[in-house]
């Protein structure tokens, strides 16, 4: 009877049974037991499906899918419009949060796509969450801003840090004034935030300091860089090698050459390994000043400072003694090389010859063509060219013949200038009968079928032609 109340009223109860009990007492009791069974049977099991049915729905999620699922398919769209309109239908289901991955994925995709104002709408969105938001997100941020010309906007990222209660990074502040101080109209901008970012607990470093010494070095404020390359020391932040060779550059765009040697003096005696850079960029600026003394001496104490000097600073060298009309002392310095451990290349060969043809110094300059051809090295055609015409214009025509010969033996092509010059000359010269048949014997000798002459080429084989059949009817 317990069992049964628990469905009927005592009541109820109470009328079936008397009812039922003026016929058959047993059999109505017996037939309403059945019954009851029955009915409580299906009520069980219809309870046990809705239950499994809730316990799959709650493993599953909305119907629209999981986070991640979610994630994933706005991260596989091209169009991130789409990417949007997905985010913001899965944003409107019952129940459902997006993931930190979801939102920091469609930020990105809308920031590259350049949908500026959705990106933001989004990041703003995710301002009310309360997710632990990493650096990189604004990093990034900051990188596409960069990227599409926006330093309003890379600028006022920063601030947007501090809304999300997040203390920006020295990396923030310094790719914010990368980009700032590649706009003109920006560098006082970067120079004000530079400033200033120690009031929000951003405290520049050596990187910071140098990327703004550039950039006033580059603006031609040479004072600016100056004082806060002082500035590092009375805040004990060390300058490096690079904070150095910023101001060399700096300097010696000013042509302040003696400063920037003297600065590399204080360099040295600070404990600074210069770099091949900052060499470089001395050699360069005493060659133009033509402190050629100097740059050598230089060019020497590099090795015993710790830095060997490659073929890069021999090779500026070399040029600025060629440049200043001293090839002979640019030819002692090739001659060094190999027992200093750097042996010369094609660069090097080409700028002495060049140098030595405007010299007039047309013998030195074939020895060293010929020279470096045993080394592997092609003369490029207008340095053959300006050796083969200097020894024309001083009447050398035999050794200009040599020079073709030399070239064609080591299977290079002459250009058509060359052919004219050396064509010309044969014809005017008085004993032309005597370099055609020199040349004569260069081209049976060393013209081979993959050898190109062009143009002028031919007008050589007919004039050698000729010069063969008037040998033969005199015979």
């Amino acid at each position: 009877m317990r069992l049964l109340s628990h469905h009927f009223s005592s009541k109820d109860l109470l009328s079936m049974i008397i009812c039922s009990s003026k016929a058959d007492p047993l059999s109505a009791w017996y037939n309403f037991k059945c019954h009851y069974r029955t009915q409580q049977t299906e009520q069980d099991r219809k309870r046990r499906q809705a239950d499994e049915e809730q316990k799959e729905n709650k493993e599953q999620g909305p119907s629209i899918g999981s986070p991640a699922r979610i994630q994933k398919l706005i991260a596989s769209q091209s169009n991130p419009l789409l990417a949007k309109e997905i985010f913001d239908l899965a944003s409107r289901e019952p129940d459902f949060r997006h993931s930190y991955a979801t939102f920091h994925t469609l930020i990105l995709k809308l920031g590259r796509s350049h949908q500026f104002s959705l990106m933001q709408s989004v990041l703003s969105s995710l301002k009310s969450q309360d997710y632990s938001i990493p650096p990189s997100l604004f990093s990034h941020v900051i990188h596409i801003y960069g990227d599409a010309g926006l330093p309003d906007k890379a600028l006022k990222t920063f601030y947007t840090i501090l809304e999300f209660n997040i203390k920006p990074l020295p990396k923030h502040l310094n790719l914010i004034l990368e980009i700032l101080v590649t706009h003109r109209n920006f560098l006082r901008p970067a120079f004000d935030l530079f400033r200033s970012a120690h009031k929000y607990g951003v405290l520049a470093n050596t990187k910071s300091y140098n990327i703004l010494m550039r950039a006033f070095c580059l603006n031609d404020d040479l004072s600016i860089a100056y004082s806060l390359f002082n500035q590092m020391f009375k805040r004990d932040i060390s300058p490096n090698v690079e904070s150095y060779r910023i101001l060399m550059q700096g300097l010696c765009r000013k042509s302040q050459v003696n400063t920037a040697v003297d600065l590399l003096e204080d360099m040295l005696n600070k404990g600074f390994l210069p770099d091949a850079l900052s060499y470089s960029t001395l050699l360069n600026s005493l060659c133009r000043k033509n402190k050629f003394k100097e740059a050598y001496k230089l060019l020497c104490r590099m090795k015993v400072k710790g830095c060997n000097p490659d073929i890069v600073h021999y090779n500026t060298v070399i040029l600025g003694f060629c440049r200043e009309g001293r090839a002979v002392d640019a030819c002692k310095i090739l001659e060094d090389m190999p027992s200093n451990g750097c042996l010369p290349n094609l660069v090097s060969y080409r700028t002495l010859v060049g140098g030595l043809s405007d010299q007039g110094m047309y013998d030195e300059a074939k020895n060293y063509m010929v020279e470096m051809m045993s080394k592997g090295f092609s003369p490029h055609f207008s340095v053959v060219h300006v050796v083969v015409k200097g020894f024309c214009n001083v009447g050398k025509i035999e050794e200009a013949c040599g020079v073709v010969g030399d070239i064609l033996s080591h299977g290079e092509a002459l250009h058509i200038d060359t052919w004219e010059a050396i064509v010309s000359r044969i014809l005017e010269w008085d004993d032309a009968e005597k370099v055609g048949n020199i040349l004569e014997e260069v081209i049976r000798a060393e013209l081979k079928p993959d050898t190109r002459i062009v143009e002028v080429g031919a007008r050589l084989g007919e004039y050698l032609m000729n010069r063969i059949k008037s040998k033969s009817r005199k015979g």
